[in-house]
């Protein structure tokens, strides 16, 4: 097994260990279930709104996990031995990028099937969503595990990841709940230039992390 894929292996392993995927997928859920009530039994406008409803939701999920991240493992040295084996800091982001994927994006694609029974969504609009989910989860993981390295160690940092996560994955949110393949399009470049580049900030900040 590849170091890279070793890394992916333990993220993955760890997240279904310390409940890093069922606390998102029940929280997800949660406020699916949630939304209904707050909007009323209009069907035709919970149909209509269903989209958008998802995607908030899966973004306020993926805070859930930021602070496990990467933070644990500066505090343990975890990282410090990764650059002693000749680890380079992005290539460690970004296994920790596709580990966290592993553990969020399928089982959210999972709960969003759920999700759309509560919330009267179409089988048109599922699929939609589905399709912008698969496209846009990758980069909201890459954002997540950058936004963790930039955290890592701060006081309140929980909170702190929030106000630098959201806004920049607003991006994702918008074209997510947006309609027509012009918005999937956009989409998918606004996650792959997330996973081309997050890696990056995220190896930077564990470097400076490490002294």
């Amino acid at each position: 097994m590849t170091a890279f894929a070793a890394i992916a292996w333990r993220e993955l392993r760890r997240a279904w260990v310390g409940g890093g995927v069922m606390l998102p997928i029940a929280f997800f859920l949660l406020v699916s279930i949630l939304f209904p009530f707050a909007v009323g039994p209009d069907a035709r406008l919970l149909g209509r709104i269903a989209g958008g409803v998802v995607w908030s939701a899966a973004l306020l999920a993926a805070l859930m996990p930021v602070e496990r991240l990467v933070g644990p493992d500066m505090e343990a040295g975890v990282i410090d031995q990764f650059a002693t084996r000749g680890l380079s800091d992005t290539g460690v982001a970004l296994a920790k990028t596709a580990g966290h994927w592993l553990g969020f994006g399928p089982p959210l694609m999972l709960a969003c099937v759920v999700a759309a029974g509560l919330l009267g969504m179409d089988a048109t609009t599922l699929v939609r969503v589905l399709t912008g989910l698969a496209i846009g989860t990758p980069g909201l993981a890459a954002l997540a595990v950058a936004t963790g390295a930039l955290t890592a160690g701060l006081r309140g940092a929980g909170a702190v990841a929030g106000l630098v996560m959201l806004p920049l994955a607003l991006p994702l949110l918008i074209f997510g709940a947006g309609e027509g393949p012009g918005a999937l399009k956009l989409l998918g470049a606004v996650s792959l230039l997330l996973l081309a580049g997050a890696p990056f900030v995220a190896g930077a900040a564990m470097k400076i992390g490490r002294g």
